[in-house]
C-alpha cells in the first residue's frame, strides 16, 4: 500500500543527541551512577514518570538528586541533564521540508519538559522559529499525551488522533524496541542509525 504518512522520532533522528555527555556532566557534579538509572533502552521509574508527565520538574530534580546523592543547584542539574542535547542540523530540516510536500508528517517523541524547553530554545536561537509547528501536521510528546514508546498505546494515540491508517504510515526511529513495537502495530518501519539517519537511502522515500 502507498505510504501517505510519516511518523518521525526526534532525538537521534532529527535532533543529534549524546547520552555520554550527560553521564559525564553528572559525574562532574559528583553523581557517578546515572548510567545505572537511565539509558536509551532502560530507565528507572522516575525518568519514565517524568516522560509521562506524571511528576513535575521540581519533583524529578529532587528525586534524582536524592537517588544519586548529588549536591547541585537546579540550574546545574538542568545544564547537566541537557548536556545530551546537541544540535538540529539544517540539512535535516531541509529534508523534512521536502517530505512535507508529499507526505503528512507527525512527530512522536519520548520527551520531558526540561528537554523540550531546551530544544525549543535551540530552535529559536538557531532558526528563529519552531520547526515542529511549521513542518508537522501534529507533534506528540510523551509527557503531554501520557504515553511513551515502545508502549503500543503511544502509536495508537497518534493513529487515532491523526485519523491515519497504520498500513499507510512509515515510522522512523533509532531505537529497535520502538521499531519492533510499531511493526507489531502494523506500521511500516525504518530503523536508522542514531545521529546519522540517512533518510534519503530509505527505499520507501525514494
Amino acid at each position: 500500500m502507498t505510504i501517505k504518512n510519516i511518523i518521525l522520532d526526534l532525538g537521534g533522528v532529527i535532533l543529534n543527541i549524546d547520552f555520554q555527555r550527560t553521564y559525564t556532566a553528572f559525574r562532574d557534579l559528583g553523581a557517578c551512577n546515572l548510567e545505572k538509572l537511565y539509558s536509551a533502552n532502560s530507565q528507572d521509574s522516575v525518568f519514565e514518570d517524568f516522560e509521562l508527565g506524571k511528576i513535575s520538574a521540581d519533583f524529578f530534580r529532587a528525586t534524582v538528586k536524592n537517588k544519586l546523592a548529588m549536591a547541585a543547584t537546579d540550574s546545574q542539574f538542568d545544564q547537566a541533564w541537557n548536556a545530551m542535547i546537541l544540535d538540529l542540523p539544517e540539512s535535516r530540516l531541509d529534508f523534512i521540508r521536502l517530505l512535507k510536500k508529499k507526505y503528512k508528517l507527525f512527530l512522536l517523541s519520548n520527551a520531558n519538559q526540561i528537554h523540550i524547553d531546551k530544544v525549543l530554545q535551540i530552535c529559536q536561537v538557531t532558526y528563529g522559529y519552531n520547526p515542529f509547528q511549521s513542518y508537522f501536521d501534529n507533534y506528540y510528546f510523551s509527557n503531554i499525551i501520557g504515553k511513551r514508546k515502545p508502549d503500543a498505546n503511544a502509536f495508537l494515540h497518534v493513529l487515532e488522533e491523526s485519523k491515519i491508517q497504520a498500513q499507510e504510515t512509515l515510522f522512523i526511529d533509532d531505537t529497535m524496541q520502538n521499531i519492533q513495537s510499531a511493526q507489531n502495530m502494523g506500521l511500516n518501519v525504518a530503523h536508522v542509525e542514531r545521529n546519522n539517519p540517512a533518510w534519503k537511502s530509505i527505499h520507501l522515500l525514494s
